[in-house]
């Protein structure tokens, strides 16, 4: 689920009649300063995290005036939350509360509908609150054909005897809040505390709210970056997977990272899955010998090659690590030859400088192992792979092998990439890639690899030279799959004419 910071979920409970402080954001302390005299009364200076407990954690401070507003926001900006730096503080007229509330929606899923919860206390702790006064809570399942009327939500509240104006100010409040959630597609979207000023308003001092992930593309105003379930802001290569993922629907890349200041010597592994469950097993096989994990990624689903080598760049261009390790299910229904030459396309242009074991478990995986074999002439540092009968455990104490008895080169080596064609023959790929053919080389090549290995057959032979044998149109509209046939199989087995040219954003 996406999440909001504080403020963005202030906003959307504004434009739905509910109240919040008086207040701004400010990315640097003198702006925080500038609040707070604009404001001209006591303030409370809030680090803008995706984290509970943020009192806690020293993120808000209460200042009595803007130079003491300046202090505190000097103290808390930069700080690391979660891995990240605390980047904005939300400065807010501090507010005189008589009492406090609690409220939610949360999708229950089991119930297949949203639940609404009040609650007659609020603040910090609701949860202790939830155990210990069982009686000061109240839920119910919303239809989401009729959404939560008026009369609904002030039942709800009368059933903790709240009477009077605070029963009507209440009920509306919690109407608002359903549907600022339904508007959004929230998955949760909580208010803690509602605040019963001296004066008598009511005001959500705090909330925290996470949109659904397939909904996020509904709400480009909401700048949702990356639509996955993070406790921070995502990082730089996660948003480079992320558009990655967004644009290639075929298969699943999924990447987070894990570790984020750690250096050679660490023991801190590129992890390359394939399937949840054995993903799972491998990673704990790699800890068990006392590795750390870089990252998490996931391509399956079928994935075609050019997604496995987009992937593999990806967790090369982390920090320094000391081996990589892939290795999924074992049993793979997708065809593992595509993994292989994503793999090796990645290891020779990066390039590959640490130990690297594959399991390759699943449809050909023989016909995988060999090309990884094939390659190892080509790449700086040894890559062992394995199939389906070699068990996560023996592949982990390879890799932990190789690691001990390596040494990196002094110098970082050069990547092999094709030569510039001399005659080049080029169309397009559904991501945005580019295939060329040089014919100069095509006309000299004996063997013709490519016309052999490509997957869906859009080559034929003109001329004692490959062309597609389909529109440029019906190529680029996936015609062309990107199985890197024509690249990979013509540097080993055909006089390096072929390239594919995938290009990374932002890499």
């Amino acid at each position: 689920m996406a999440k909001l910071h504080e403020a963005q979920g202030k906003t959307l409970l504004r434009e739905h009649g509910i109240r919040t402080p008086e207040g701004a954001l400010a990315s640097t302390p003198e702006e925080a300063r500038q609040v707070a005299q604009e404001l001209s009364r006591p303030v409370v200076v809030k680090g803008q995290a995706w984290v509970t407990g943020r009192a806690d954690r020293d993120l808000i401070r209460f200042a009595a005036d803007p130079e003491n507003a300046q202090m505190a926001a000097s103290e808390i900006l930069g700080r690391l939350v979660a891995g990240q730096p605390v980047e904005q503080v939300l400065v807010e007229e501090q507010v005189d509360c008589e009492r406090e509330f609690y409220a939610g929606v949360i999708i229950d899923d089991q119930a297949q509908s949203p639940l609404l919860i009040f609650s007659s206390m609020g603040g910090t702790g609701i949860e202790t609150i939830a155990r210990s006064h069982p009686e000061r809570i109240v839920r119910q399942h919303i239809n989401v054909k009729d959404g939560l009327p008026g009369y609904e939500a002030r039942n709800l509240v009368r059933s903790l005897d709240i009477h009077g104006k605070l029963l009507v100010g209440l009920g509306n409040l919690l109407a608002s809040l359903y549907e600022s959630a339904s508007a959004y597609d929230a998955r949760s979207a909580e208010i803690n505390p509602i605040a019963l000023t001296r004066d008598g308003k009511l005001l959500a001092l705090d909330c925290r709210m996470t949109i659904d992930d397939n909904a996020a593309y509904r709400h480009p105003d909401l700048g949702i970056e990356v639509a996955r379930e993070y406790d921070r802001p995502p990082t730089r290569l996660e948003r480079i997977a992320w558009q990655v993922e967004a644009g290639d629907y075929r298969g699943t890349f999924y990447f987070i990272q894990m570790e984020y200041d750690y250096a050679h010597g660490d023991g801190v592994i590129g992890f390359h899955g394939a399937g949840g469950g054995g993903s799972m097993m491998s990673m704990d096989a790699v800890i068990n010998r006392g590795y750390k994990l870089a990252n998490f990624v996931d391509t399956s689903g079928n994935p075609p090659a050019s997604k496995v080598y987009r992937a593999a760049r990806i967790i090369l261009n982390q920090g320094p690590i000391d081996g990589y390790f892939a290795s999924g299910s074992g049993v793979a229904s997708q065809e593992q030859f595509h993994s292989a030459r994503g793999l090796v396309k990645a290891f020779m242009e990066e390039p590959l400088t640490v130990p690297a074991v594959l399991r390759l478990g699943g449809n050909a995986e023989q016909r995988a192992i060999a090309i990884i074999e094939r390659a190892q002439a080509e790449i700086p540092a040894p890559v062992e792979a394995y199939g389906k009968d070699d068990s996560p455990e023996k592949c982990a104490e390879r890799l932990d092998f190789l690691i001990s008895s390596y040494s990196p080169p002094a110098e970082r080596p050069t990547g092999r990439f094709p030569p510039d064609a001399a005659e080049p023959y080029q169309f397009s790929t559904i991501t945005g890639g580019t295939v060329t053919l040089d014919h100069a080389a095509c006309r000299r090549c004996d063997s013709k690899i490519c016309l052999d290995t490509c997957i869906p057959q859009i080559l034929s032979l003109e001329e004692n030279v490959p062309v597609l044998n389909i529109s440029r149109e019906q190529a680029h509209k996936g015609g062309c799959i990107e199985c890197l046939a024509c690249q990979v199989e013509c540097y080993f087995e055909g006089n390096r004419g072929g390239s594919v040219l995938l290009p990374i954003e932002g890499l």
